[in-house]
């Protein structure tokens, strides 16, 4: 491997993440820009309150997809090196949070972290995703249930002593652009005002 094909395939990862399915999507069925609507994210929960469920489960699919492709990608340009495809992983996420083709206006990136931790370490995000829906249930919180997906598998790695070290701080870079995009739902939350899946009401989400 060679660190010239390194920046290409991470450049390429980043170009993939940079496909808003959530902008394209709403404004194909709609004619709307997602990040007008709502809470202004481009990402499935938003797009699932401004044209329905089915619509917003076809963007977190397609944003967990294409996380998996970019790192199939990197996978066959630079083969299996944890460093390389760690720095994949969080490329394709900054793309989908910060799109060039779409004025660096997108998501929040859990879906699309979904699948590059799919790829990853897939038994743990697993774990993970099954608690996140645990608490999505019972709460009704999707930002809750996102964060808690994200922060516990650079934990649990942690606690089983992952050995692949880069495997490890891509997780754990991940989570902290997790909390980051959600900076203001954290803050909804501890006010008691964050809004519920599925609720009618006007609060941003």
């Amino acid at each position: 491997m060679t660190v010239f094909i390194l920046v290409v395939g991470v450049v390429i990862a980043y170009l993939i993440g940079s496909i808003s399915t959530s902008t394209i999507i709403v404004r194909a069925v709609s004619g709307k820009d997602i990040r007008k609507e709502g809470s202004g994210n481009a990402g499935a929960t938003n797009t699932l309150r401004t044209i329905g469920t089915k619509w917003g489960i076809v963007v977190l699919l397609l944003d967990a997809i294409k996380g998996m492709v970019a790192l199939w990608i990197l996978y066959a340009m630079i083969g299996d090196s944890s460093f390389g495809l760690a720095f994949g992983a969080v490329a394709v996420v900054i793309g989908h949070n910060w799109p060039v083709f779409f004025g660096f206006r997108g998501g929040k990136g859990v879906a699309t972290t979904i699948g590059v931790l799919l790829w990853l370490v897939p038994l743990v995000t697993i774990v993970a995703g099954i608690l996140c829906l645990i608490v999505i249930a019972l709460t009704r919180y999707v930002s809750l249930g996102s964060l808690i997906l994200t922060s516990l598998v650079p934990i649990i790695l942690a606690i089983w002593f992952h050995r692949d070290i880069w495997t490890l701080l891509a997780a754990i870079l991940l989570a902290l652009l997790s909390i980051y995009r959600h900076r203001e739902n954290v803050a909804r939350l501890l006010r008691g005002q964050e809004r519920r899946l599925f609720d009618k009401s006007s609060d941003p989400s």
